[in-house]
């Protein structure tokens, strides 16, 4: 689920624990996580509400000094149903972080990496670029993603979502500014490297 970054703090700290979105159609489950730039957060409860009956405590717990100020807030189609989601911060870790730090990797695992990443490659209409991206990120640790696309003649909406392709597999780390190869990633690279 995607939040705003001055809702990012509340989501880390439990104090933000709802959201309100217009969407066409549901576009969360309850009893599924979801990965936000807070952390991942678990959705207890979707409902479909009237925006007319948000109250004031359901606008603070989103995150909103009041129901006025959430409303008017409020994105999407203003014809789209508008669905209240309850959340909590889930209480283990992010399973890529775990993933990214296991740097010990068997070569059934490194065949399983490659196997992901030549199919991220065939999928590609842009050709491969799984292990270009790699060795730009290990040559270029903390690069701001639109330089690094510019080098590689890209653009940088989808470097980016290229690049968390990776983080998926537990191959690169996000920063403030840019990205590092995760301890993963660098094991995989050492052991496939000509």
């Amino acid at each position: 689920m995607l939040f705003q970054k001055r809702f990012w703090l509340g989501i880390a700290d439990g104090s933000v624990t709802l959201a309100f979105r217009r969407w066409g159609r549901q576009q969360v489950l309850p009893g599924r996580p979801y990965r936000t730039a807070a952390g991942i957060i678990d959705v207890t409860d979707v409902t479909v509400v009237d925006p007319a009956t948000i109250s004031d405590d359901d606008a603070r717990a989103a995150g909103h000094p009041d129901a006025v100020s959430l409303v008017a807030d409020l994105p999407g189609d203003p014809a789209n149903p508008t669905y209240r989601i309850a959340f909590r911060r889930a209480a283990g870790p992010d399973p890529r972080a775990e993933l990214a730090a296991s740097a010990e990797l068997d070569p059934a695992e490194i065949a399983r990496i490659t196997t992901r990443l030549d199919r991220l490659d065939r999928a590609s209409s842009y050709g491969a670029w799984t292990r270009e991206t790699l060795r730009l990120v290990e040559e270029h640790p903390e690069r701001r993603a639109g330089d690094l696309a510019d080098m590689v003649g890209r653009e940088r909406a989808p470097f980016k979502l290229d690049v968390r392709k990776l983080k998926n597999l537990g191959l690169t780390e996000s920063f403030p500014v840019g990205y590092r190869l995760s301890p993963r990633g660098r094991a995989y690279l050492d052991a496939t490297r000509d």
